[in-house]
Formats: C-alpha cells, sequence, structure tokens
C-alpha cells in the first residue's frame, strides 16, 4: 500500500521556506517577457531545461511550498488537501507536452527534473535526454545489471531500498530497487552527471516551476554562466537565484510555455496513454481425457503478482452456443476456472475491461477465440508500429478504448497462451485557440484529472492524503 511520497520522506525539522507570496506579472509585461523568451529558445544552440513541482501543480499534483503546498498547510497547523484520484493516473500537462514538442523540433537538448511524478518519461521525452534527479515513483532499477523498469502502479518504497520484484534479464534475476531518494541519499551520479555536462555546455537553461531551494540540484543552472549561458527563471515565487537570471518571468508555467509555443508556431500535441495487460489461456486434460480443464488470468505485463491498477473489474462472457455462465472478476489476481467438454466446438471469450478512476473511457472489449488448439508459433510484432497506429486511431476516434495485440506466445508446460493487449485508457487534447495570455486559469480541452493525486494509505477512517512533487 502506497504511503505517499511525502509521508515515506524521513523527518527533517528545516525544509526551507514554504508558503512564499505569489507574484504575476502584468498582461502586457507578460507578453513581452513571453516573446523575449521564445526568441531566445529560437537562437539558442544548446538549450536545456530545468523543471520544479510547478509544472505538474496542473496535472492535479501539490507542490511543498505555495501557499496550498503540502508545507505551508502542515506549518499553518490546516487540514491536507483530500484525494480524489490515483497518483498512477496523472496526466501529463501542457507545459509537459510542449518540451516533447521542443525536443521533436530540435531545439530542447536536454531535460533536468527534480520532480518524481514520472510525468516527462510518460509525456515521450526519451530516456537518454532526461536526467531524473530526485528519482522516479514508476520505476525499478537493477542494481547488478543497470536495466530500468517503467511500471504502471507506484513503486512501494522509497530511499533505494529493494522492492518485491526481481530483474527479468536473462542470467541475472537480482533483487530490483526503488530510485526515489531520501533526504539523506546524495544525487545519483547516473542522473547527476549528464546534468551537469548539458548545463555546462548550454547557452539557455530555462527554469521552469521551482523553487531553486533543494541543493545540490538547484545549482545546476549557475554550471551555464562560466560558459556565458544565460538563465530564464519562470515562477509564481521569488527564488534565491532571481539575481543570476537574465529573464525573470512571474506567471503559470502553462501559459508562459503556451505562448512562446504561438511565437515559434509549434502545436502542443495531444497525450494519449496505452496501458499493457496480459490474458493467459491455461489448458489441462482431465484423468479420464473426457474434459478440458482451463483458466483464464487478466494480469500486469509486469509479472502476474504486480498490481493492474488500470482495472476495476473484468465482466467474462461466452459464445451464444456455449452453456456457460458468465462471470464477473472483481478482485485481484483476476482469475477464472471452467471444465468444458474436451469434444467442445470452437467458441469466442468476451472481456469487458471495466477501468478505474482517472481512465477517461468506462471500458474497453476483448474478444479470445479459443478451439483448445495450442499452437507453437509465437508473435511479436513490431510494438513501436502498433502504438503508433493505436494512437493515430485513437485521434480519429477520441471516445478511448481502442485495443491491439502486440505479442503472442506459448507456454508449452504448463500448456498456455499468453496475449498481450495495448489499450487506449487516456486521450487529453489542448485547445489550439491559446487566447489571452495574461495570468489566469488555462485549462485542457479533454480534462482528465481534477484535484489531488492521492496516496493510497487510510488509517482512522480518513481519506488518503495526497502524493506530491517534493524536491
Amino acid at each position: 500500500m502506497s504511503l505517499g511520497y511525502a509521508e515515506k520522506l524521513s523527518f527533517i525539522e528545516d525544509v526551507g521556506n514554504v508558503g512564499m507570496t505569489e507574484y504575476f506579472d502584468p498582461h502586457l509585461l507578460l507578453q513581452d517577457k513571453i516573446e523575449r523568451l521564445a526568441v531566445m529558445i529560437q537562437k539558442s544552440k544548446h538549450l536545456v531545461v530545468f523543471t520544479g513541482a510547478g509544472i505538474s501543480t496542473s496535472c492535479g499534483i501539490p507542490d511543498f511550498r505555495g501557499p496550498k503546498g503540502i508545507w505551508t498547510l502542515q506549518r499553518e497547523g490546516k487540514a491536507l488537501p483530500e484525494a480524489s484520484l490515483p497518483f498512477h493516473r496523472a496526466t501529463p500537462s501542457m507545459t509537459h507536452m510542449a518540451l516533447v514538442e521542443l525536443e521533436k523540433a530540435g531545439f530542447l537538448k536536454f531535460l533536468i527534473s527534480q520532480n518524481i511524478d514520472g510525468l516527462h518519461l510518460r509525456s515521450g521525452i526519451p530516456r537518454e535526454k532526461l536526467s531524473e534527479l530526485h528519482g522516479d515513483s514508476f520505476m525499478e532499477r537493477c542494481p547488478s545489471c543497470g536495466i530500468e523498469y517503467m511500471r504502471d502502479f507506484e513503486i512501494e518504497t522509497i530511499g533505494l531500498k529493494e522492492t518485491a520484484r526481481r530483474c527479468s534479464k536473462v542470467g541475472c534475476g537480482a533483487r530490483l530497487k526503488d530510485t526515489v531518494l531520501d533526504w539523506e541519499d546524495a544525487l545519483p551520479p547516473k542522473e547527476m552527471n549528464p546534468a551537469e555536462r548539458h548545463c555546462k555546455m548550454a547557452d539557455v537553461v530555462l527554469c521552469l516551476g521551482t523553487s531553486l531551494q533543494i541543493t545540490p540540484a538547484c545549482n545546476l543552472p549557475l554550471k551555464s554562466l562560466k560558459g556565458g549561458g544565460k538563465i530564464v527563471i519562470v515562477n509564481l515565487q521569488k527564488t534565491p537565484k532571481d539575481k543570476k537570471a537574465s529573464l525573470l518571468i512571474h506567471g503559470l508555467v502553462d501559459k508562459v510555455i503556451t505562448g512562446v509555443m504561438e511565437f515559434l508556431s509549434l502545436r502542443i500535441p495531444p497525450f494519449i496513454r496505452i496501458d499493457l495487460l496480459q490474458t493467459i489461456f491455461t489448458q489441462a486434460s482431465s484423468l479420464d481425457e473426457k474434459y478440458v480443464n482451463w483458466s483464464l488470468t487478466v494480469a500486469s505485463v509486469h509479472g502476474n503478482r504486480a498490481p493492474l491498477p488500470f482495472i476495476k473489474s473484468v465482466e467474462v462472457s461466452f459464445s451464444e452456443s456455449q452453456n456457460m455462465k458468465a462471470a464477473v472478476l472483481d478482485k485481484q489476481p483476476l482469475y477464472l476456472k471452467r471444465r468444458t467438454v474436451k469434444s467442445t466446438n470452437p467458441f469466442n471469450i468476451m472481456m469487458k475491461l471495466n477501468f478505474s478512476d482517472g481512465c477517461k473511457c468506462s471500458s474497453a472489449e476483448i474478444t479470445i477465440p479459443i478451439d483448445f488448439k495450442i499452437s507453437a508459433d509465437v508473435f511479436k510484432d513490431d510494438k513501436d508500429s502498433i502504438l503508433q497506429n493505436l494512437r493515430e486511431s485513437a485521434l480519429t476516434d477520441p471516445s478511448c478504448g481502442q485495443t491491439s495485440v502486440i505479442e503472442k506466445k506459448v507456454i508449452m508446460v504448463p500448456k498456455s497462451e499468453v496475449i498481450v493487449h495495448a489499450i487506449v485508457t487516456n486521450i487529453v487534447k489542448f485547445d489550439r485557440s491559446y487566447g489571452n495570455l495574461s495570468n489566469g486559469s488555462f485549462k485542457r480541452k479533454y480534462e482528465c484529472l481534477n484535484g489531488i493525486i492521492p496516496s493510497r494509505k487510510r488509517s482512522n477512517g480518513r481519506k488518503p492524503r495526497a502524493v506530491i512533487n517534493v524536491r
């Protein structure tokens, strides 16, 4: 059970300045600064972006130090925000997706993040162009061979501790570890070294939504100054590094970046989330050879014992020719066991997958043909091509719930057929009309999340607390 990042952190007495006053540049000044920033990006040779919690607040993930931040409320003795949707269903903001487009357009050379929400990777930023300084709540790493595993569920620990899973690389099998740092943990060289190298190369370091208080991360942008680079800070509060900035913008990050994209004639791409699951059909003949004992399991691609967080329940039905009772699987592991006469004609198993809170659509349907003849053939198509086709299909039919098979394999003992399914569970499009760029609220066209992202810990009957980006 998740405790939420804030609750998992070791206690520390001094957390720095909190509850700082927010400042908003006047409309005309804001527009002028946005144009100046756009020109700097347009002329840059090596743009590095440095992000903090402020780029994720519009996703429903609260920060620590703002007027409604976790530490601010705690210091004031006020109640913490109540949870409304699972942390694992958070979707990237306009800023996240704009950064994806800036990278594809060749402007953004490297991205450094202090956030642990995993939204940069989920949005589509290439891993080799990203340093997650403080870790990722959805990533495990093998300490032996270095392989990283991106999960669709929040890892249960922080502090670089061992988790319940092992490395799946042949010949390895080491126990995996979480990647999120606790206060006493040093920044990992794997993340810090490329971040420092790119900051030294940068002619522009754009700091977005960060108070620049946590060391040593907050000093990275300063590495650009020695080589003649410039620092731009976009944040609602003042920061200790403001005097080092060539351009200081007090405005909502989404507003500022939206204006920059308009000036550069770049569109903000939609976010389409595709989740994976596997169905496992296992069969065995009865002792008298008259029946087939079979089972159907709906499981995570991360392992049969891993949680499947985006599925609430599965409604299973059968072809009309079969006299088999329908079933509802609503407790994980999702498992159905039946017996069928061996002479039974081929039939279909129909599954209605009911999604959990935070998915844009309520359900999707999958049909599995059954003939009890396990073929040794293995099907594995180009995963990237299938996922791209799914995304394109989702754009033409924004109702969501599109599915596709990306892999089919056979296990001979016990005799099983495993099928990996890809399912579109979220679509977020961003309004192309940028509108008035004055400071104020700015909503997505398809808003999938409203409110606070929770941990899943419950105590004394209270609602779960929020998970936040802290550092």
